[in-house]
């Protein structure tokens, strides 16, 4: 497949990257990484990447603002996006070609070359496969590609703490690094916080419900979020902060936008992206997404995530 898309790459002038909404360090990384090598590769093609902005992801790169008229003959790549919906910016269904690049289980198949590994930590470290492999065929990386590859690995392992990171990984992450860019750097722009956010880290610490069966919530309304002047996405950087909390299995962020409530579902070892299927999510097994429309369902998403945790058994 890595050959095939490889060809499909060489054959079209212009190339128009994609990755999902309300994006994350490995939607940013996978689709940066791969612009980048692609424009080191092929500086005569005209390669893009695309999609609304997320303020906080800002200093991993800047979007290309193109207009419709430029993926007429074009291929498509979405990067790190199971399902057609979280495809950020629907013109990715008018270019002449569309290629799928994921590492969430493959629910919803789509595009006319699929490429998807649920053994990768991150979209990224297939990215980086993908030059591996490609290398010998003309792919050239450089220190812009290992920066944005190594930001989206680190992210998705929650800096190579979940189960998700594997020997591949450590390997890949150990290459990269050898590039010229500053992981100090990298790290303080991911990870530091405004002092706004980090009270309301405090007020989530205070304030989450710990239930026997080791299930564990918060909710975030509209009227915290403006208390704490915090928008729906700066929440949900918070939402690793209960990992360290001893007893708890799986827990759920709950943050209201305007007319939605984002589920936000993490794991230490129940699968929990079945609980998110249930509530229009999915994701992976032990990090996953979700949305209801109601204060109400609530309880029943917690119920469902009970369930699993009082199944699981270590």
């Amino acid at each position: 497949m890595i050959e095939q898309i490889l060809t499909a790459i060489k054959q079209y002038e212009t190339i128009i990257v994609h990755r999902h909404i309300r994006p994350d360090p490995d939607a940013y990384g996978s689709q940066g990484g791969l612009t980048a090598i692609l424009k080191e590769s092929f500086p005569e093609k005209k390669i893009y990447a695309v999609g609304q902005e997320e303020a906080t992801l800002n200093f991993l790169r800047r979007l290309d603002v193109i207009e419709d008229e430029v993926y007429k003959g074009a291929l498509v790549i979405v990067c790190d996006t199971a399902n057609q919906e979280r495809i950020d910016d629907h013109r990715y269904t008018l270019g002449d070609k569309l290629i799928k690049i994921d590492h969430h289980p493959n629910m919803e198949p789509y595009g006319d070359l699929l490429w998807v590994d649920t053994t990768a930590s991150s979209c990224s470290e297939m990215i980086y496969e993908f030059y591996l492999k490609g290398k010998e065929s003309g792919l050239k990386m450089n220190d812009e590609a290992a920066r944005l590859l190594f930001a989206g690995i680190v992210g998705d392992t929650g800096r190579f703490l979940f189960p998700s990171s594997t020997e591949k990984t450590f390997a890949y992450a150990g290459e990269l690094i050898h590039y010229n860019f500053s992981r100090t750097e990298l790290f303080d722009r991911m990870y530091e916080l405004d002092p706004k956010i980090i009270k309301l880290q405090g007020y989530i610490l205070q304030n989450f419900v710990l239930q026997p069966n080791g299930v564990a919530s918060v909710k975030i309304t509209k009227d915290l979020l403006k208390e704490y002047d915090a928008r729906p996405a700066e929440a949900s950087l918070l939402v690793g902060s209960l990992g360290e909390v001893k007893g708890i299995k799986a827990w759920v962020f709950f943050i209201e936008e305007d007319k939605q409530i984002r589920v936000r579902l993490r794991s230490k070892g129940p699968v929990i992206n079945v609980v998110a299927r249930k509530f229009n999510g999915g994701g992976h097994p032990l990090a996953s997404g979700a949305t209801i429309y109601s204060w109400d369902e609530v309880e029943q998403v917690v119920t469902e995530l009970g369930k699993v945790c009082n199944a699981y058994s270590n």
